[in-house]
């Protein structure tokens, strides 16, 4: 999503994508479907807007996207997001499977540890990013994340691939389950370990970025799955829920003083500073993990191996570079907006922007997007065409906001 001003945003349906149009003054053109958390977030004064076919809170009572952001970076803010797509995949060959569909080293992931990573289309495009743990020392068992917007899509990608898999494996078969129903929280920032210290037993100091635990949470000791990470760049958590216990325990998170709900507008400014992708605008079919700068998903053995969808193409723009890369800009001035044209300082075209903000944290602008080969190194100057405008702005490593993960 990108973002003008706490009370300037209009969220439409495009794809299950977030799109800026000014105000909000229509209703969707198609019935949303509604999260476990719906009633509490309507309860709590969130403003509700259509995205990834649910009705989402873009922010909440009079709280702006600056303040809300701000919180997250300085206190705690919890999500809702259950509109993601949660599955198990358990028996035998799960790991095995899982690895056929994606670049990275599964194996070399320990008992409920967690990676990023991407399904791969036989071009080497990204059908999607997500996020798998290994729920078994043996990796019978994995529990994974993807978009909401890609569900349809990723749905039939994987149910055409674990059948084929289940025909020529019978000795290794998979049984695939969607968690319908269940809750997912994102609670996000330096007091977030604070906070749910509050609710669980579990040994948070234990947990580091990237790794999980089955606990109690809640005054009903209610048995979840917490990770340890997020979307924002701050340490965090997120907690998957049985659906008979998500209204219950989210709202003993957000009765925690330094905890406010937080919605949509800020989760993508967030992100943004953190140099994090929303799929849909900077990662989509067509952009490879090496164009995405993603290569780092992609496994060394793996690579040695060559036995993952797309192969010779990440391959080659591994040992070649890719025609194009992703990129972050600082744009002086005007903010830069998703389809705004990247040029160089001769006037030659050689990208374009997938998402910018004003940075609440940075106080300028800042973007991500696409350029090629070769225009893509720290201090590059460039151009990018604002209301018509070339503006001067430069390239520059991301993420712009340092993480604070805790490791």
């Amino acid at each position: 999503m990108l973002s003008r001003t706490a009370t300037a945003l209009r969220v439409a349906p495009r794809a299950g994508r977030l799109v800026l149009r000014g105000l909000a003054t229509s209703a969707p053109m198609y019935e949303n479907k509604r999260t476990p958390l719906y009633q509490l977030n309507v309860d709590r004064g969130a403003k509700m807007v259509p995205f990834a076919g649910y009705d989402m809170p873009l922010s909440y009572g009079d709280v702006g996207q600056v303040a809300a952001h701000n919180h997250v970076r300085t206190a705690a803010g919890l999500f809702d997001v259950s509109h993601m797509v949660q599955h198990i995949f358990t028996g035998a060959g799960a790991q095995a499977f899982l690895t056929s569909l994606c670049p990275t080293s599964l194996d070399k992931i320990p008992e409920h540890g967690s990676s990023l990573s991407v399904l791969l289309n036989e071009d080497g495009g990204i059908i999607d990013d997500l996020i798998l743990t290994k729920l078994t020392a043996d990796g019978s068992k994995w529990y994974t994340v993807t978009n909401a917007g890609r569900a349809d899509e990723d749905k039939a990608h994987l149910s055409a691939k674990l059948d084929a898999w289940n025909k020529a494996h019978p000795d290794q078969a998979v049984t695939w389950e969607i968690l319908e129903g269940w809750g997912l929280v994102a609670l996000q920032g330096p007091r977030a370990a604070e906070a749910l210290a509050k609710l669980t037993d579990a040994d948070l100091t234990a947990l580091k970025f990237g790794q999980s635990v089955y606990a109690d949470v809640g005054k009903d000791k209610v048995r979840c799955h917490i990770a340890r990470g997020g979307y924002t760049g701050e340490d965090g958590f997120e907690i998957s829920m049985p659906p008979d216990a998500s209204v219950s325990i989210t709202e003993q998170i957000l009765a925690i003083p330094d905890v406010w709900p937080i919605g949509l507008g800020a989760r993508d400014s967030l992100r943004l500073e953190a140099g994090m992708c929303l799929y849909g605008h900077d990662l989509d079919e067509s952009v490879s993990p090496i164009e995405g700068a993603l290569a780092w998903l992609v496994g060394k053995d793996r690579r040695a191996a060559a036995d993952f969808p797309g192969a010779s193409r990440i391959l080659a723009e591994l040992k070649d570079g890719p025609k194009r890369r992703r990129v972050g800009f600082e744009v002086p001035g005007a903010p830069a907006r998703e389809g705004a044209k990247v040029f160089d300082e001769a006037g030659n075209e050689i990208g374009v922007i997938t998402s910018g903000i004003p940075s609440p944290t940075l106080g300028t602008n800042i973007a991500m997007g696409y350029v090629k080969n070769g225009q893509h190194k720290k201090g590059t100057p460039v151009q990018i065409e604002i209301r018509k405008k070339l503006r001067p702005a430069t390239v520059r490593p991301m993420p712009f906001v340092p993480p604070k993960y805790y490791k």
